[in-house]
């Protein structure tokens, strides 16, 4: 991938975050609920090099009340998003979904967690499947579970 390519995918899930986090601030929280046909969430990690809060706009194709499970996909692209290397470097985040935050700790599902997962996944959101398939890398599947007390 070229390097204009990379500011290209870059820019564009940059300015794609920022409207939806600015649609969710405008609407107090009732707008995106969804994300591609799955709900929507705000991930709230720390920056691995800044220590700065970030948050990023995603979306979950399985949850519950004791996991949400996000996929580190960045649209196919061949590295792994910001956010994902954020929380891998620390792993308590806070999800919002539906106007409501929770403590999470994040974790990157094992090879058996994730094939146990991934076709729940495709049911979601088929286009996982090309994602994995474009990325040339083993897209994370990142599991996040309520923080213990």
């Amino acid at each position: 991938m070229t390097e204009l390519r990379k500011a290209t995918v870059d820019v564009g899930f940059r300015a794609m975050n920022l409207v939806h986090k600015a649609a969710l601030k405008a609407t107090g929280g009732r707008w995106p609920r969804d994300l591609l046909g799955m709900p929507g969430v705000e991930l709230h990690t720390i920056g691995r090099k800044s220590g700065e809060p970030r948050s990023t706009m995603l979306a979950s194709p399985i949850h519950d009340e004791n996991r949400v499970i996000l996929v580190a996909s960045k649209g196919g692209d061949e590295r792994n998003p910001q956010w994902y290397l954020n929380l891998s470097a620390n792993p308590d985040v806070e999800l919002t979904m539906n106007g409501e935050t929770r403590k999470m700790r994040a974790r990157t599902a094992s090879p058996e967690e994730k094939a146990a997962l991934w076709p729940d996944i495709l049911a979601s959101y088929k286009h996982y499947a090309g994602y994995q398939e474009r990325s040339g890398r083993d897209i994370p599947v990142v599991i996040c579970e309520p923080r213990p007390a």
